[in-house]
């Protein structure tokens, strides 16, 4: 991949994660994960990221979809024995 597009590609690759696992159209990236994936600049894109993916009900009423994803940044010490865990919150 080229240098220039390395970070908004990773942008582009989570939300198509996030739309395939959550099965939503509409992702929304929070500004902190946004500003993790751009720390190091366009480039040096971070080899992983943790995130916390949550369904939410859109309040708009015109809204196409009734749904939306918001994906979030978790910080982590170590990647390592890293389980994914499902949290019902109804």
């Amino acid at each position: 991949v080229q240098f220039k597009k390395r970070a908004p590609r990773a942008i582009r690759e989570i939300r198509k994660f996030a739309a395939r696992a959550m099965t939503t159209k509409d992702v929304r990236v929070d500004t902190k994960l946004n500003k993790f994936i751009w720390s190091n600049g366009v480039r040096n894109v971070p080899t992983r990221v943790r995130v916390r993916m949550s369904r939410k009900r859109n309040e708009d009423e015109e809204a196409k979809e009734k749904t939306f994803t918001l994906v979030q940044h978790v910080p982590v010490e170590s990647f390592k024995q890293l389980q994914t865990e499902t949290v019902r919150d109804d």
